[in-house]
């Protein structure tokens, strides 16, 4: 085979090889060995989350002035690859805190905020769920009725939350909310509560098909009093500014998932390959058979270009930015749709082994087939770039021609 003279223009510095190295040693001493039985018993991976902590990995994102390293989405990237290889619910756990509210926070955050909440976040010491989804306005955001009342110098929170993940564990929760006088997606804007401020109650913790470690929690807000000093961004009941912010930053989010399936697919490809190589029939190893190579070769395929997407996308975020839209619609669809591939291919490879759950094949394609839902269904990413490319407008790539179509 030839050798490659060129530059990877992907290729990870010094410090991004010696953070994955870190991330992938942690992850198979501290979090692999036990994710069968939390799994199982659906323990929240509290023990998890302090040794990802001991071993800085909850740093990568919160800026240095709050005790973390100032790193940005290529760095959440790796280490979100690397802990969902081998677990996915222990993977949400740094997504909620490089992705989730602590970025939300860096970014638009009063230093109130920020001096509260990251560098507990960075220490392991506090988590933050988020509420945005509801049980009428799931991805139709902007149907959502969780709303704040005025209320003195302050206001009065009122309303219900589906799906926020770990809410039941978390110190806060990051609610998306309506303003007074807004309707639609105006005025919807957003503030930051602790969990243990009256009124706030969880009234249930689902039980889903995967991500049995790091399941959703639904939340009840009963007039709960908030202050200024709450507010994360504020709504405008005239236009839509806030919410525009808002569902900007949750770009971070869609990488983060499609890392976790780049890595889930990536720990079920190779344990696949692995069972091939050790699997001896008739004297002969089942990775020498043709029909199989090719399996392996499509699901190869699948999952380096998913890789590409996402490494894409981060890349274009650069440190204190955030991944472009389209490139990120692209990136979670393509990781998603091949995270299922993969993972439903290496069980098939394994036949009865793969089916059984001595073995981590069937929780990873559990888990990835949730991510699938997550962070905006695939079908919601497809509508994004069908729509976007329809009307002529291009992602970064010099390969596009110009065109606008309305």
């Amino acid at each position: 085979m030839g050798t490659a003279r060129g530059v990877d223009p992907f290729a990870e510095s010094e410090d991004q090889s010696a953070l994955r190295q870190l991330a992938r040693e942690t992850a198979q001493r501290e979090v692999a060995p036990d994710s069968r039985s939390r799994d199982e018993s659906g323990e929240a991976p509290l023990t998890v989350a302090k040794a990802l902590a001991a071993a800085d990995l909850l740093r990568v994102t919160v800026p240095e002035e709050y005790g973390g390293l100032g790193y940005g989405d290529v760095e959440a990237s790796i280490v979100l690859e690397e802990v969902a290889r081998v677990d996915v619910s222990s993977a949400i756990w740094c997504q909620l805190t490089f992705n989730g509210p602590p970025r939300g926070i860096q970014h638009l955050g009063s230093e109130r905020l920020k001096q509260q909440w990251l560098p507990s976040v960075a220490d392991g010491d506090a988590l933050l769920s988020i509420g945005i989804t509801e049980p009428d306005a799931g991805s139709a955001v902007h149907q959502m009725r969780t709303s704040l009342t005025k209320h003195g110098s302050g206001w009065r929170l009122n309303g219900y939350k589906n799906f926020s993940t770990l809410g039941h564990v978390a110190q806060g929760i990051l609610v998306w909310c309506r303003w007074p006088g807004g309707s639609g997606a105006k005025g919807i804007g957003a503030v930051v509560i602790p969990t243990d401020r009256q009124g706030v109650s969880i009234t249930g913790v689902h039980a889903g098909m995967g991500i049995h470690s790091a399941t959703e929690a639904e939340v009840a807000f009963d007039d709960v009093e908030v202050t200024e000093d709450d507010v994360l961004i504020a709504g405008d009941p005239h236009n839509t500014d806030a919410f525009k912010v808002l569902l900007g930053h949750l770009n971070h989010e869609r990488c983060g998932n499609a890392s976790m399936c780049v890595g889930a697919a990536q720990g079920a490809f190779e344990y696949a390959i692995s069972h091939l190589n050790d699997r001896i029939i008739d004297g002969q190893p089942l990775a020498d058979r043709q029909g199989l190579q090719w399996k392996l070769a499509d699901m190869a395929i699948e999952l380096e270009s998913a890789r590409m997407h996402l490494r894409r996308a981060v890349h274009l975020a650069g440190v204190a930015g955030t991944p472009p839209p389209l490139e990120t619609a692209m990136a979670k669809a393509a990781a998603n749709r091949a995270a299922k591939f993969v993972c439903d291919e290496s069980i098939q490879l394994l036949g009865g082994y793969g089916y059984s759950r001595e073995y981590p094949l069937e929780r990873a394609y559990r888990d990835i087939r949730g991510l699938c839902i997550g962070a905006g269904t695939i079908e919601a990413q497809l509508n994004y770039v069908g729509s976007n490319v329809a009307r002529g407008r291009s992602s970064s790539s010099p390969g596009w021609v110009p065109q606008n179509f309305g």
